[in-house]
């Protein structure tokens, strides 16, 4: 029976959408879903030395800079892949394997450079690592260069061969052609793999075609979240995924892959460049209508993870049968997540009250009144907070986290950074200990909202309830139904222009509520009323 593994590639070959910046915290947050995934092997990026190293980018000069972006991450159970295309990245600029963070390295090449390719495949070998020979545009061999190829494959013995459909050209009748030929002549101990392009949109389906055949070797197939690939772009490794678990057996935590498609690879989707809609597959894999999966998504505050729970829980005809009231009634149900705060604010009442605090938003002003802040900052002291992200070159004292889906983004970070962090209950689930404060969120959200959870309403109820005064505020521009007024265009809410109006109104009358009990100031320009 064949060893079956799933490999992904989207640092590597999704790179060619974004010219492989990815940004580092995105590089580190897709590189550790795809470890939680229980992924079997992961490919971190190019490795080509005419390129500079930059650390938000996943093609490197040199084994050594991939230490530099990966190395502090836990691989646990996966194997760590580069690839090379050959000439690209000489020996030289290749540590041996027991110095690198790879395991492994992926060589592709034309089958005109193959005697070539495959003699720098042994040196590799030699260097210690699995070595992938990969056969760019596989559909261009004949059976005799292909012999040919079996002919250089067993004498280096790379790990793997890997049939490179690098048009997406393939159908099922030519894949398995290559696959029993190479299968047939091949040292048993030679994996045989399968990289597929979607151009006839038939990934998918030729992968199953191949993990589909009973093999003594070990068969691998590639895929890229989300499809995430040039022009038609890869098979998206969420359906293998999902068809490994039901017909092999196989333990992929698919959550994790949808996590990464949400909170790292969407960004690189808008405008569509590749692939399918994942509304459309988190609908149909829970049997509900795609407006449930849109409504809950367009928030931006939830988790992949509890996106599923949520619509776990609809019922009956309603499944498919949209009604936004009973949707958002699921929403706010599960985000309550009651916990026993008692304790967290006596202590974080302790250490807040009476002091100057400077709450962070998330605003343009962070940056371009970045003077006001820093002199405040300088003359007072104060407790700083940010909401929901690490403001670039602002140490904040506390973070305030309300959102899951940023925690998501931001999780490696925050644990290695150390910052002290404050969490409502709808963000930590089962996570608490990874929180220093952990409050109810169904005390600091409003129900009669029309957006229930707005972030700094929450975070300065909470202060009043901890007995807190005076507040002051920079980031806090409000929202605007033109151009993007965010720090991190990212970090936008896609409702946000839509009810600009009323998200600004309803900031306004909270904070003339308030007025008399705690005093606010803005420290940078904004659009409520004060």
């Amino acid at each position: 029976m064949s060893d079956t593994m799933l490999l992904d590639c989207t640092l590597r070959d999704g790179g060619y959408v974004n010219d492989w910046k990815f940004g580092h915290d995105n590089l580190v947050s897709i590189f550790e879903r795809l470890v939680d995934a229980n992924l079997d092997i992961i490919e971190i990026g190019f490795l080509d030395e005419r390129r500079p190293f930059d650390i938000n980018r996943s093609i490197m000069p040199d084994t050594d800079s991939v230490a530099r972006i990966y190395g502090r991450l836990d691989r646990k159970q996966a194997m760590i892949v580069g690839m090379i295309d050959y000439g690209k990245c000489s020996v030289e600029h290749i540590s041996p394997c027991k110095e690198s963070f790879l395991d492994g390295i992926r060589v592709i090449f034309k089958k005109h450079l193959r005697e070539q390719a495959f003699a720098f495949c042994r040196e590799l070998k030699t260097l210690g690592y699995k070595v992938f020979a990969q056969l760019v545009s596989v559909t261009s061999y004949d059976d005799e260069e292909m012999m040919d190829v079996v002919r250089l494959a067993n004498e280096v013995r790379p790990y793997a061969v890997s049939m490179v459909d690098t048009y997406g050209l393939m159908h099922q009748n030519n894949l398995l052609h290559y696959f029993h030929l190479l299968d047939k002549y091949l040292e048993r101990e030679i994996g045989l793999g399968y990289h597929a392009h979607n151009n006839f949109q038939m990934g998918y389906a030729n992968c199953i075609a191949m993990l589909s055949n009973r093999v003594e070797r070990r068969m691998i197939v590639d895929g890229s979240i989300y499809g995430m690939g040039k022009s038609a772009g890869n098979v998206p490794i969420e359906l293998v995924a999902m068809y490994m678990n039901n017909s092999l057996g196989k333990q992929y935590h698919i959550s994790q892959i949808l996590e990464a498609v949400d909170a790292n690879i969407s960004q690189f989707y808008r405008p569509a460049t590749w692939g399918y809609n994942m509304f459309y597959y988190i609908a149909a894999s829970n049997d509900c209508h795609p407006e449930y999966v849109a409504y809950l998504m367009n928030k931006r505050t939830l988790s992949i993870k509890s996106v599923n729970e949520i619509l776990g829980r609809l019922e009956g005809e309603k499944r498919l049968l949209y009604d936004e009231r009973y949707i958002e009634r699921r929403y706010v149900e599960y985000q309550k997540n009651e916990v026993n705060d008692t304790k967290d604010r006596e202590r974080l009442g302790l250490a807040l009250r009476e002091k100057d605090i400077l709450l962070v938003g998330p605003g343009v002003t962070v940056r371009t009144q970045r003077k006001q802040i820093d002199d405040y900052i300088g003359a007072y002291n104060p407790i700083v907070i940010s909401i929901n992200y690490v403001p670039e070159g602002i140490e904040p004292d506390y973070i305030f986290l309300s959102n899951a889906k940023r925690y998501v983004q931001l999780a490696t970070r925050l644990s290695q950074e150390k910052y002290v962090l404050i969490a409502t209950s709808n963000v930590t689930g089962t996570n608490a200990d990874a929180f220093d404060y952990v409050l109810n969120f169904s005390a600091l959200m409003d129900p009669e909202a029309r957006i229930v959870d707005n972030s700094l309403v929450m975070l300065l109820k909470a202060l009043l309830s901890l007995g807190c005064t005076r507040a002051t505020l920079a980031g806090f521009d409000g929202y605007s139904d033109e151009a993007s007024n965010y720090y991190n265009v990212e970090m936008e809410y896609d409702f946000a222009k839509n009810m600009a109006e009323y998200l600004n109104e309803y900031t306004d009358t909270f904070l003339a509520g308030i007025h008399g009990k705690m005093e606010i100031t803005f420290l940078t320009e904004t659009r409520y009323h004060n």
